[in-house]
């Protein structure tokens, strides 16, 4: 309507008709038809008479007079408009980069010929290849998988993917529905199924069809890897464990255990990292090192780069603190290879700078699975310059592993070592300060993305031993990459925090993650973490808190359909806020009445969901009043979009657009793009049971967009959905299956119940 608007308001005789006064009264015309339903429709009456001859000598005088005969085909880009004034531009999203994530393999390799010509030896066996390396810690199983995956890495022209699955790390293995959450976000789905089912079936068809190779590095179990293989006849999988996981024969799984490096092999490593020519002056000394590090890679990595860094020390010092001239202790060394790491890394650990070494220690009581700088300096009590050195001299000297870009991690041993370390170095008062400062650094910045991301959320106190971090965002895109970025280390700091009864904090890292959780929606943590956050609010004692668990919570059960659970929390949470409401002052805050409101409404939700429509519309009810009252404008808002859309689910357009009117502007006043855009999609649905089609899809495409804007992918499928089914009711067969599909290529990586729904529908629309 805009354009034509456009168009016949510059047809008036004066001024020129592309004045920008003309355009405007155009717009204003438009969206003033949008809030007008009897406007709308005067408008789209005036529009539809008869061209003129002077509508026809206008448009052929200005050559845009155009023609499609019905035998075209038309291919790429398309636009279908009856005019058009000014210029078109295509903008085609850029496809998703392919993943490269194996980090380079190290420059002082040596050999493992034969097991190379093995690995080389299955991939003549066409199909799926999986292959397990499998050997002590320390024996160099995931440089030989990098070694040999970056080797072939032209034919994985679609991805080469790493997931450190964390088998031995102290804190347990990672579980298979978080790590697909990384392994779909590998390929571009920020938007995933809730459960571990559906995560599977979208990771099978998102890698189907694909040359790659996955890494799995560190696992545990064949059941904590089965989920993960990929759905390709072309995909090759290497797993690296401690254990020989022979539970994955059925998969097709082949399996490869790592000896131990014979005494010249280790000569060799060794002779890369501190130099030929201090091997040959003391060939005995390095001989006595190689024997130390029981053929294990990683201790003589370690070992050499702390002989690399001091030149002058002759060999024999290194090889006597190893221990090498205990034939019996260097046999015990074989059998017990962790033993030889340990050796290594204590000599390393002994020769380093005290401010180094202190570092070490601390970064070692990290529950995390990598970290940042800026959280190595949080935990540590430094500088970013400090910390960048110390950063630095820690991957120097073998002691850390640098994933970049600003990522770091332990190998699970050295993790080990340094948290040994710290136990016997540093006071309990020590240690349990780091923590707290590596606590206060995640809850700070998780903080400042609530802010910007769900203001009215950010209501409840936050507890700071010492001054809150800086946020490496500024705006609400900036603040949601971050949250999904840092999701690993926010759950693992959140669970060590309830491991260690620190109940405060466990409760408002949980509210603080509430944005990641409403957006992202990985129903499985959201639930967690607030399981984990309403026992750590009881114990504290803090109503407002409970009460916030309780909600948020409810509001995780409630999405992933456990309607009934939720049900159990909001009547709580109701109880909770009536029991404060009695007792509260009168004149104080309406903080209860607030909490009472939100409750009432999750309840109205729940059983909304649930199907129970009258129940729903009784709480509903409840809540809009109770709001209303307290002068909650935006909670009154989203319970009026609430009450509209049950006025649909009912077959009461007249009834819905009253609620959603008001819903739709009290939200745009509100500032709250996400819900306005709802309430838009759902007047485009009363539109359009009310027989103003035309009206329903404009409301609708605009939604879509508004959504594309705000990021969120489920509704941007759900108002296509819409689309479709006013397309379908008024007899348009091909739009509703266009719109249909749409919406399905949307939700396969979101919802697969939705998806099948949207499959059912295609499947119904008559040919």
């Amino acid at each position: 309507m805009l354009r034509t608007l456009e168009r016949l308001v510059g047809e008036l005789p004066e001024p020129p008709h592309d004045d920008p006064a003309r355009r405007r009264l155009a717009r204003a015309l438009a969206l003033r038809a949008a809030e007008s339903p009897d406007l709308d429709r005067a408008l789209r009456h005036w529009l539809a008479a008869p061209d003129t001859d002077g509508d026809r000598a206008f448009r052929a005088g200005n050559g845009v007079e155009n023609s499609i005969g019905t035998s075209a085909r038309l291919t790429g880009p398309v636009v279908q408009a009856r005019d058009i004034f000014g210029g078109i531009h295509f903008h085609t999203p850029a496809a998703p980069a392919v993943p490269r994530q194996l980090l380079p393999a190290p420059g002082h390799f040596v050999n493992r010929a034969g097991e190379l010509d093995l690995l080389e030896g299955l991939m003549s066996h066409g199909g799926p290849v999986t292959v397990v390396l499998s050997g002590p810690a320390g024996m160099g199983k995931t440089t030989l998988a990098r070694r040999w995956l970056l080797g072939r890495a032209a034919e994985f022209p679609d991805g080469q993917v790493y997931a450190d699955l964390r088998g031995h790390a102290p804190e347990g293995p990672a579980s298979p529905g978080e790590l697909l959450l990384g392994l779909l976000r590998s390929f571009g789905h920020d938007q995933v199924p809730a459960d571990l089912d559906g995560r599977m079936a979208l990771w099978r068809s998102a890698t189907a069809g694909r040359r790659m190779a996955l890494l799995l590095d560190s696992a545990r179990s064949a059941a904590q890897v089965r989920p993960l293989l990929p759905g390709s006849d072309a995909a090759v999988t290497v797993v690296t464990s401690r254990n020989r996981l022979t539970g994955l024969g059925p998969e097709g799984a082949s399996f490869l255990e790592l000896p131990a490096l014979a005494t010249p092999e280790t000569m060799e490593l060794l002779s890369r990292r501190v130099g030929a020519d201090r091997v040959r002056r003391e060939p005995e000394a390095a001989l006595a090192m190689a024997r130390a590090c029981a053929g294990l890679p990683l201790a003589a990595c370690v070992a050499g780069a702390r002989a690399a860094a001091r030149p002058r020390q002759p060999l024999a010092v290194m090889a006597r603190a190893l221990g090498g001239g205990d034939e019996s202790a260097l046999d015990a060394l074989s059998i017990e290879g962790e033993a030889a790491v340990r050796g290594a890394l204590q000599e390393s650990y002994r020769l380093l700078e005290p401010e180094l070494a202190a570092g070490y220690r601390r970064l070692g009581l990290l529950p995390v699975p990598f970290f940042s700088s800026a959280v190595a300096a949080a935990v540590c009590g430094t500088g970013a310059g400090a910390v960048e050195r110390m950063l630095d001299a820690l991957v120097e000297a073998n002691l850390l592993e640098d994933l970049g870009p600003d990522r770091y991690r332990f190998h699970d041993l050295l993790r080990l070592h340094a948290r040994e370390r710290a136990a016997a170095e540093e006071s309990a008062e020590s240690a349990a300060h780091a923590r707290r400062r590596a606590v206060d650094h995640y809850l700070s910045v998780t903080t400042a993305a609530e802010a910007l991301l769900t203001p009215t959320h950010r209501t409840l106190r936050r507890d700071y031993a010492g001054q809150p971090s800086p946020a490496p965002f500024t705006d609400a895109t900036g603040a949601l990459r971050w949250l999904v970025e840092e999701s690993g280390p926010l759950m693992a700091v959140l669970r060590d925090c309830a491991r260690r009864d620190e109940d405060t904090a466990v409760w408002q890292l949980a509210d603080a993650m509430f944005p990641y959780f409403l957006r992202i929606r990985p129903y499985d943590l959201w639930t967690e973490a607030h399981e984990i956050g309403l026992v750590a609010a009881r114990r504290t004692g803090d109503r407002d808190a409970v009460g916030r668990m309780l909600t948020d919570g409810g509001g995780g059960l409630r999405n992933a359909g456990r309607h009934d659970e939720a049900i159990v929390l909001y009547h709580e949470a109701l109880d909770l806020a009536r029991e404060d409401v009695a007792s509260a002052d009168p004149g104080a805050p309406h903080t209860a009445r607030r909490a009472e409101a939100q409750a009432l409404h999750g309840l109205g939700q729940s059983h909304q969901l649930a199907g129970r429509l009258s129940e729903a519309q009784t709480y509903f009810a409840q809540a809009l009043a109770l709001r209303e009252a307290i002068g909650y404008r935006r909670g009154a808002a989203l319970t009026r979009l609430c009450l509209g859309d049950i006025a649909l689910e009912r077959g009461r357009p007249d009834e819905a657009l009253r609620h959603l009117d008001r819903a739709r502007t009290g939200l745009l006043a509100e500032n709250d793009p996400y819900d306005a855009a709802r309430a838009l999609a759902f007047l485009g649905r009363a539109h359009a049971l009310a027989g103003l089609h035309d009206t329903a899809d404009r409301q609708l495409h605009q939604a879509v967009a508004e959504f594309g804007a705000t990021g969120s992918v489920h509704w941007q499928a759900r108002t296509l959905e819409l689309l479709g089914q006013g397309a379908e009711e008024r007899g348009d067969v091909e739009g509703a299956r266009d719109r249909y599909n749409e919406s399905l290529t949307l939700y396969r990586p979101v919802s697969e119940a939705d998806a099948g729904r949207l499959a059912g529908r295609l499947e119904g629309l008559r040919p």
